[in-house]
């Protein structure tokens, strides 16, 4: 009898530990699927969690290229609330702006905060915690004249008032990218300081989000 006690007690102690990890999903766009990859910042969290020895974690990213706020609200279901994460980090927008010019196809202003609102209430249902995260760029010209550049900041406002709105921990995306652009982009460069392609994260991009999330998700 002892011997089985012996053998079950670590039996135990493992189940205990899988049980006890806190799923964070990465909920967004194509910035997001890339994220997953190696270099991405969902990976570099998981580095970090690891190297700071904060194992308790499970990190599943949740993007899918082109999506834009509504995109998000009809996956929720099978991408979010079917797996019960602890956490759900959400990072959108860009291409609820950028669409409106590339192909018409963007998200009205008042559309994209009552479909931010109504994931917000599906995730507080569930008892889930919530990060709201900003747009960060589409362009990285260090003088405001990136054609987007007024679309981002009013959208981007947009979710600081629902994260204050909602008592939800905000990243601020924008504002850490436009404080790196005016440090880092003296020649006033319109891609590959933070990004490969105005929109998408180069290396240091990806540490920079990666950076800023790991701030706020281990106040939770």
């Amino acid at each position: 009898m002892k011997k089985i006690l012996l053998f079950a007690a670590p039996l135990l102690m493992l189940a205990f530990t899988f049980q006890t990890k806190t799923k964070v999903i990465f909920f967004g766009d194509s910035i997001t699927q890339a994220g997953v990859n190696p270099g991405g910042y969902v990976k570099r969290i998981d580095s970090m969690a690891l190297q700071q020895g904060k194992a308790g974690y499970e990190f599943i990213g949740a993007g899918i290229g082109g999506n834009k706020i509504y995109d998000l609200y009809l996956r929720m279901e099978d991408d979010v609330l079917a797996k019960n994460p602890n956490v759900v980090v959400i990072y959108i927008g860009v291409n609820d702006v950028w669409h409106k010019t590339s192909s018409g196809t963007g998200t009205d202003a008042d559309k994209f905060a009552k479909f931010y609102q109504a994931i917000i209430d599906k995730l507080k249902a569930k008892n889930i915690k919530i990060i709201l995260c900003t747009p960060a760029v589409i362009g990285e010209k260090a003088d405001g004249s990136n054609p987007q550049d007024g679309d981002l900041t009013e959208y981007s406002k947009i979710i600081r008032g629902l994260a204050q709105k909602n008592t939800l921990p905000l990243v601020d995306l924008r504002k850490a990218f436009l404080d790196y652009s005016s440090k880092n982009n003296s020649a006033n460069k319109d891609r590959g300081i933070l990004t490969t392609d105005r929109v998408h994260l180069n290396a240091i991009g990806n540490q920079l989000v990666a950076d800023e999330i790991w701030k706020v998700l281990q106040t939770l």
